[in-house]
């Protein structure tokens, strides 16, 4: 029989916890195997897909038995899983040995993490970058000065809906200071979320004056039926993505984000921000005047 492996890890058991660097280590190992022509199945569990379960797998139809990434010590669930796997080799790769390896050591090839005999770096560090774009997801509470609370829910929910069906991350930012959700307690704390983003999806008026500030294109919904003041904001700034009650789509707040995170939209939104900074530099002194003017007299 040629060289067959199957590859196990934290990720073949259900809720224990697999993390990505877990899978990182994995997809390492099974590049080396790929890359050498060996042949080899990966064991997963709920809820990863599309491999095989080791308890129902024929132990003889591998050469050895791998387990990769994380902490592996004498204990259930391993003990069965070892005893499954009694007659094949066993290959342990970026573990951390919780015992003595002179006390306890199931496996004829280890290349371990750290154990009683050495430390390693960690798998991970050979993985492939994985970057996914980073989203601000900045949602309004109901205002009832502003209209229906099914309006507010209706516009909320259209952007959940868009950004659960992308494989992006989702920075929830809450602009409010007296109470927020999201456990900001400053102002440098939001600005700082916002500016660090790729876009921002928002019905808040200042989650797209933040982004725009910050050069973040942000993709606005004004929940008001035709528009409130975050409409009469984004066309007093020049700021094109912005939808109303009645415009806003699935489809529509899709396409928008698709959008936003280019670099066209990015140069649009710094654009936005220096035109609307080029027309507020007047007030300062303007302000000042008119307090000068309209003064009452002190004693």
């Amino acid at each position: 029989m040629g060289l067959r492996v199957l590859v196990t890890g934290w990720f073949s058991f259900e809720d224990m916890g697999a993390s990505a660097g877990d899978l990182m280590a994995r997809d390492v190992v099974c590049a080396w195997l790929g890359e050498a022509g060996i042949d080899y199945d990966i064991a997963l569990a709920h809820p990863f897909e599309g491999g095989v379960a080791w308890e129902d797998v024929d132990p003889d139809a591998y050469s050895h038995v791998s387990f990769i990434c994380g902490p592996f010590g004498e204990g259930p669930p391993l003990l069965e899983f070892l005893d499954r796997f009694s007659g094949r080799p066993m290959v342990g790769i970026d573990l951390t040995m919780l015992q003595s390896l002179d006390e306890w050591n199931p496996f004829e090839v280890l290349y371990e993490r750290d154990s009683s005999r050495t430390a390693r770096p960690d798998l991970a560090f050979l993985a492939p970058d994985h970057r996914v774009q980073v989203v601000a997801r900045i949602l309004i509470d109901h205002q009832p000065e502003y209209g229906s609370r099914d309006w507010h829910e209706d516009a909320n929910r259209l952007i959940d809906d868009v950004l659960q069906a992308r494989d992006a991350v989702v920075i929830p930012v809450d602009t409010r200071l007296d109470e927020n959700k999201t456990g900001m307690r400053s102002v440098a704390q939001v600005e700082s979320a916002i500016a660090r983003v790729d876009a921002s999806m928002t019905t808040r008026l200042h989650g797209m004056v933040l982004s725009i500030k910050n050069g973040v294109p942000p993709v606005v919904v004004d929940p008001v039926k035709g528009g409130g003041k975050i409409k009469r904001q984004a066309d007093t700034i020049g700021w094109p993505i912005v939808f109303t009650h009645e415009t806003a789509t699935v489809e529509a707040l899709t396409e928008a984000l698709d959008y936003c995170l280019t670099d066209e939209a990015r140069a649009a939104a710094r654009a936005c921000r220096e035109r609307a900074r080029a027309t507020l530099e007047p007030m300062q002194q303007s302000l000042l005047s008119d307090l000068d003017r309209t003064a009452a007299p002190t004693e």
